[in-house]
């Protein structure tokens, strides 16, 4: 690994949901076959700890305390491995309104971030979960910085570029994507990427749950557009490596970044 920066591993699983001991157990199994592939992180898709379509009931029921036994769980798997895990649940703050969280712990099992998504899709997230108050965040970790944003908040320029202005390099989305929105994949995530110079990490579901069917197809892309990965619709593991100097050479190639004159947008 002497030329790559940094290696991430996306887990694409079906859901499982109101399983939540077995979805910890597959995560823990996850995280240890993604450390003896040599990834240092592991993103695992948008609520999987509970499975997505669960419905206001189980969300409340199974929603967890920002330091409560999920969490506490996905630290000591985090540290047993020696991996970061950036991961979704259900999330129920002190004042009692639950979110739609996206959490990322390092490899020693601390947090780092915590994510509420904004961008609510449909009945089906509006009627479980409040909608976030606060832009995603963007934070330090093995020397790059990290964005975090949710399924559906990728799909808005807006989001991704209030990241990249806060000087994201990597953008890693959780998501639950359905079968019918393959065009994200194919289309968003290029632009996406482009546009704003970084790199994106988009980890999803395959199967069904309920009546929905999730696409795979987890992707992972360059600055430069290039799909570096991409899952089918099956289970899969994917792990990609991420080098400085693309990133380097993309923006000195696309300076959309720098150019960009924000007294007039």
């Amino acid at each position: 690994m002497a030329d790559v920066d940094v290696r991430i591993a996306l887990w694409q699983c079906e859901s499982q949901p109101l399983q939540v001991e077995a979805n910890l157990t597959r995560l823990d199994a996850t995280a240890a076959v993604a450390t003896a592939r040599g990834a240092q992180l592991l993103i695992a898709p948008e609520m999987v700890v509970t499975g997505y379509a669960i419905g206001p009931d189980a969300a409340d029921r199974l929603a967890d305390a920002p330091d409560g036994p999920v969490a506490q769980r996905v630290r000591d798997i985090a540290r047993s491995h020696d991996i970061a895990i950036m991961y979704g649940c259900v999330e129920l703050v002190p004042e009692g309104r639950r979110f739609n969280a996206i959490r990322l712990v390092d490899r020693l099992g601390s947090a780092i971030a915590t994510h509420h998504k904004t961008q609510l899709f449909g009945d089906i997230d509006r009627r479980m979960v409040a909608p976030g108050s606060s832009r995603p965040p963007v934070v330090e970790w093995a020397g790059w910085r990290v964005g975090l944003l949710t399924c559906y908040e990728v799909e808005f320029p807006e989001l991704v570029r209030s990241c990249a202005r806060r000087g994201a390099d990597l953008i890693c989305v959780p998501t639950a994507n359905m079968i019918d929105y393959d065009v994200v994949q194919e289309v968003l995530l290029p632009a996406r990427a482009l546009e704003s110079q970084v790199f994106l990490a988009y980890a999803n579901y395959c199967g069904a749950e309920g009546d929905l069917v999730y696409g795979g197809r987890s992707t992972v892309v360059s600055p430069t557009s290039a799909v570096l990965a991409q899952a089918g619709r099956e289970p899969e593991l994917l792990v990609v490596d991420l080098d400085r100097p693309t990133l380097e050479e993309s923006r000195e190639t696309y300076p959309y970044l720098r150019d960009l004159r924000t007294d007039v947008c």
